[in-house]
């Protein structure tokens, strides 16, 4: 701290910044701030010239930089007590597609042993703020986040801060603007671990976890192998595959193809996540599977149209692969198509949604990437996914989207740590649980059906989910009965009693020899 009759100079504030406009007004911003301090303070006015240079604030990369030959190396950080910063946000999905093919594989081979790829681009801020940490050049961190960090592949850098340290201070979610958009973001505060106290969204705990929560700790959950090649998302097109109703009809009532097959192989109904939500199911498109060009071009209309739509976009692609198989959905999806074969129907589950609600679909619809699809056509796997015990896990181990605060599935965190009451593959301890179960399960799927063709009130699942009439949370109560019970718990458990639970079950799954 200064002394009273002495002023600290704004030198001692260092900062990075790439962008030359931003760079420069950070300059200033710290000049004028200085200077309301200074007179604020009793130190009358500053000596002219009152804008001075400040050498402590860096034009550059703060995550990636390249050496003499050309090799990715890390940036060097300024030594420092605190290190505040909100940090750009970007999707670890779009980090290709905003920053370029060469710097996003220079910044996977440079972290890749520490962070996985595709996590959120925040993260490397964090990453290298732990990293100081750890080698004593600096003590505390504060840093903005998307929500995402909280879930997947992008809470691994959490998990590496709590391994070398502590979050002391958090905000799980916190409303906030970027470019005129509201959005939720995360706030975290984390040191080498000497910060006794903890503060979770204003309120003082004993502990924060990974996923800036503070009950039970879901991030010890393990992937069960039981759970594993069942929970896909959709396929991703990256191109313009979808057609109208028109175009489809007019492919649909065309002749057979010299193959002697219809173009009813490859055109398909597709829904995504407005879709499952809203009950429509009037978009089509052009799918070609797995199919080899010389097999998909056997069926004229729908291969020329992607020829003159689809190729002009993916043979520009900076990704070799995407560009080669032009005429296939980007991300196809091998293994869901696979653990679909010889299924009549299947579930899925928007991907965002307000409300966590499963449907079925029969499996000549393809569900795209906005949705996530489960290879299982039995009504008890339906109504263990609809019941409070799975919402409740899925609410506790998912990120949140948007300023709203939809919920984001996820395949991995979601479902494949959550046990079922019986490991998935093996025969039930007691068939007359599995049958209560499919029974309700049964109930509750028709009668929303019934509901939605009967009263223009609840036309889509979301006023439903959002009204939730009486006769609705009746057949939810009594398939959670049935749930609980196939657990052999009491049905009054709260929240993080169902929590507790459901992590020793997966804990005690993963110790297992089958396992």
């Amino acid at each position: 701290m200064p002394t009273p009759d002495v002023a600290p100079s704004p030198a001692q504030l260092h900062g990075i910044e790439i962008n030359e406009y931003a760079h420069e007004l950070a300059h200033t911003t710290i000049w004028i701030g200085y200077i309301q301090w200074f007179v604020q303070n009793g130190f009358g006015f500053p000596p002219e010239p009152v804008l001075r240079p400040l050498d402590t604030i860096q034009q550059m990369d703060a995550i990636l930089a390249f050496d003499k030959k050309g090799n990715p190396i890390e940036p060097t950080w300024p030594k420092a007590d605190v290190i505040v910063g909100n940090p750009p946000f970007l999707g670890g999905g779009k980090i290709r597609s905003e920053l370029g093919d060469v710097y996003t594989e220079a910044l996977f081979k440079l972290y890749g042993d520490r962070l996985p790829n595709f996590s959120d681009l925040v993260c490397y801020w964090f990453e290298k703020a732990r990293a100081m940490i750890e080698q004593g050049t600096a003590k505390r961190v504060g840093l903005l986040a998307t929500q995402a960090i909280r879930a997947g592949a992008s809470r691994r850098v959490l998990d590496r801060i709590k391994e070398t340290g502590s979050i002391f201070w958090a905000r799980s979610e916190q409303e906030w603007s970027l470019d005129g958009a509201a959005l939720r973001v995360s706030m975290i505060g984390f040191d080498d671990g000497v910060e006794s106290q903890r503060m979770l969204d204003n309120q003082n705990v004993s502990n924060i976890n990974a996923d800036l929560t503070t009950s039970v700790d879901l991030t010890r959950a393990t992937l069960l192998e039981e759970n594993a090649t069942i929970c896909f998302q959709g396929p991703s097109p990256k191109g313009p595959f979808d057609i109208d109703e028109e175009m489809a009809q007019r492919m649909l009532q065309a002749a057979l193809n010299p193959n002697g097959r219809p173009n009813s192989d490859v055109v398909r109904r597709v829904v995504g996540a407005a879709e499952l939500v809203q009950g429509t199911f009037n978009r089509w498109t052009i799918d070609f599977g797995l199919m080899a060009s010389e097999e998909a071009a056997a069926y004229i209309l729908p291969f020329e149209y992607l020829k003159h739509t689809v190729y002009p976009v993916r043979s520009k692609n900076r990704r070799a692969s995407y560009a080669k198989k032009w005429w296939q959905y980007a991300e196809a999806r091998s293994g869901m198509r696979a653990a679909l074969a010889g299924k009549r129907r299947f579930i899925v589950t928007p991907r965002v949604s307000k409300h966590r609600f499963f449907v079925w679909l029969p499996v000549d619809v393809l569900a795209n990437d906005r949705t996530f699809v489960f290879a299982r056509d039995d009504d008890y796997f339906f109504g263990v996914l609809q019941s409070r015990l799975h919402e409740v896990w899925s609410l506790a181990t998912s990120s949140r989207h948007g300023v709203a605060g939809d919920i984001v599935y996820n395949n991995t965190t979601c479902f494949e740590t959550f046990p079922f009451p019986w490991p998935l593959g093996q025969k039930p301890v007691d068939k007359l649980k599995v049958q209560a179960i499919t029974h309700a399960a049964q109930v509750l799927n028709k009668l929303r059906d019934d509901l939605k063709s009967t009263d223009p009130h609840y036309d889509t699942l979301t006023k439903m989910y959002n009204e939730k009439p009486e006769v609705l949370m009746i057949a939810h109560r009594r398939l959670d009965a049935v749930v609980f019970a196939a657990y052999g718990w009491p049905v009054d458990l709260s929240d993080d009693e169902i929590l507790a639970r459901l992590l020793a079950l997966n804990l005690e799954r993963a110790e297992s020899p089958e396992n």
